[in-house]
């Protein structure tokens, strides 16, 4: 999971792109607005979360998760490998940190989708983050959402509307707020937050 050295130049502080966090509810599309905005500015380098979680039917290894054994995420928590980590739905999730700051250093816009927990612990070790809360257009489009995914058992489903509950009355914990009633304007407006249009 090591990134490689890039060879270039740092770029001066206070020309360096702000770390962005993307947030929200499960469900809520996360995921499919980030895929829309990379498509048609590459240049945004979004992190590669570890996962303990196992992969999703199509999911590769080093492409949506790098996924890893729960001994493999002990030592990269024990050593201080990542910039934030969290439990959820009974996996643990992290952000490699060395990944991240050597992109930053370089000034490439750097993009995270991670939940909650993981907005919070990034706010406390890099104040300087811009914290983006991605919000569905009502509860119900979140449930159908959720539901309509149909990779979930029910168990799973049902933590994941009580953990979304939580994460809507942290909103006002973020810097912005975008409704995500369309993939297109939330994936320009985010990226007009991270200045890359």
């Amino acid at each position: 999971m090591a990134a490689t050295s890039r060879g270039t130049t740092p770029v001066p502080p206070d020309v360096r792109p702000r770390l962005t966090v993307l947030s929200g509810p499960s469900g809520v599309g996360k995921s499919t607005v980030v895929a829309h905005m990379r498509k048609e500015h590459p240049e945004v380098w979004l992190s590669v979360s570890a996962t303990t979680r196992r992969p999703r039917p199509g999911e590769k290894h080093g492409v949506q998760y790098f996924f890893v054994s729960d001994e493999e995420m002990d030592k990269l928590i024990a050593n201080g490998e990542l910039l934030e980590w969290a439990e959820f739905a009974g996996n643990r999730y992290g952000t490699p940190r060395r990944a991240v700051l050597e992109r930053l250093e370089v000034g490439e816009p750097v993009l995270l989708e991670i939940d909650l927990q993981g907005a919070r612990l990034v706010r406390e070790s890099m104040a300087e983050a811009q914290l983006v809360f991605l919000a569905p257009p009502s509860w119900d489009e979140l449930v159908r959402r959720l539901t309509g995914r149909g990779t979930e058992a029910p168990e799973v489903i049902e933590r994941r509307l009580a953990a979304a509950k939580i994460e809507l009355a942290a909103e006002a914990e973020f810097d912005t707020t975008l409704v995500n009633t369309s993939v297109e304007d939330v994936a320009r407006e985010l990226l007009a937050l991270m200045k890359v249009l």
